[in-house]
């Protein structure tokens, strides 16, 4: 008939009562003082009444069982076992803890590279992971001849290439050749880096100013003489025409990135050679196309070349050469009589500036310089004037 035991301390709520290996409910006793337990029926001779209390300790840095509860300061992956990956947290320079801690890690979007805090408020850079570029640069335009049946100027010299490696953080300039002047010259250089697109050459002019064309990333073309078309660059552009003709004295048309300048044929000038097609910027797009040729009093002045290049006059009733588009490295059109009829001359166009495209895989921007859009899965970065591409 006993019902009251004396038992070894316990904390309430944290024991269990069996009688004769069987656990008891709640119902069935009472633990409420840490040191008895009391039976709600009374134990028999030969009863076994068995007591079993808990230890019980607090539990020290739990992570809620709630999404993003988890704190890196805890984190504790030495041991971890899988084929995952551990997702490291990620930001920009400017988005670092403002109070770290030594030994923190981070991936920095900025620098393209995991970095770890040391103290003194200095992170250092733990791996730098280059990562490969396609570019496209095309030098300015050459100016178009004038001054009586001016040939086409030759257009910029037109790079592109990929699996170019660039450096997290190092900053690569960036140059924007200008087209060449009508007076005529040559265009000037674009580069990215240490590659580095030639200028377009002048086209030939028929007796005021340079009667021999230039030499560049594409040769200017010749007179109606057909003596002196410039060259082109291997790699980046073609030589200017070289026909010869005596109706209207038609110049030649400058070389494009895609072909060489156009011959003049009887009363018609030669068209400017085609460009090249890129579809680095998100889209098909023709890059430095030739100047074409003019003529003198009357005839067919020369087209552009697709890509920029001026038309030679006479064009829609004007005799001075169309210049080459902005951006295209597209080369100027010869000029001819200042009015149809009239031996006064005219001026060629000036040759277009270049333009340097620089593009990524990803949808995430690494870099910055120039003009940023995200498209078919690549950043693309656009230079339409000199700067500094930071990788």
């Amino acid at each position: 008939n006993q019902t009251t035991f004396s038992v070894p301390s316990y904390t309430v709520g944290y024991i269990d009562v069996y009688r004769n290996g069987v656990r008891l409910g709640s119902a069935d006793y009472t633990a409420s003082n840490g040191t008895t337990v009391v039976l709600a029926n009374a134990a028999t001779l030969g009863d076994l009444v068995t007591t079993e209390s808990f230890y019980v300790s607090s539990v020290l840095n739990a992570i809620s069982a709630t999404g993003g509860a988890i704190n890196t300061l805890y984190l504790d992956a030495g041991n971890a076992n899988g084929t995952g990956a551990l997702l490291t947290p990620s930001g920009t320079t400017a988005q670092r803890p403002a109070s770290p801690i030594v030994g923190m890690q981070r991936w920095n979007t900025t620098i393209g590279g995991m970095e770890v805090y040391i103290g003194n408020n200095n992170w250092q850079t733990i791996a730098s992971t280059a990562y490969s570029v396609e570019y496209l640069i095309a030098a300015g335009g050459g100016g178009g001849g004038g001054f009586n049946s001016g040939a086409g100027g030759g257009s910029g010299g037109l790079l592109t290439g990929s699996g170019l490696s660039v450096t997290p953080g190092t900053s690569y300039p960036v140059t924007i050749g200008a087209g060449g002047s009508n007076t005529p010259t040559n265009g000037a250089n674009s580069s990215f880096g240490v590659q580095t697109a030639i200028g377009g050459g002048l086209g030939a002019s028929n007796s005021i100013g340079p009667t021999t064309a230039g030499s560049g990333g594409s040769g200017g073309g010749a007179n109606y003489l057909g003596s002196g078309a410039g060259l082109g660059t291997a790699g980046q552009g073609f030589a200017g025409g070289t026909g010869t003709s005596s109706s209207n004295f038609p110049g030649n048309g400058g070389g494009g990135a895609g072909a060489v300048g156009g011959n003049t044929s009887g009363s018609v000038a030669g068209a400017g050679g085609v460009g090249a097609i890129s579809t680095i910027s998100g889209s098909s797009v023709y890059y430095a196309g030739g100047g074409g040729g003019s003529t003198q009093n009357g005839g067919t002045g020369g087209a552009g070349g697709l890509g920029g290049g001026g038309a030679g006059s006479p064009a829609s009733g004007s005799n001075t050469g169309a210049s080459g588009t902005a951006n295209t490295g597209g080369g100027g059109g010869g000029g001819g009589n200042g009015v149809a009829g009239n031996s006064t001359p005219a001026p060629g166009g000036s040759g277009g500036s270049g333009i340097v495209i620089i593009r990524y895989l990803g949808t995430v921007q690494r870099a910055t310089g120039g003009t940023v859009t995200i498209t078919g899965g690549y950043v693309i970065h656009t230079f339409t004037s000199s700067g500094s591409f930071t990788a």
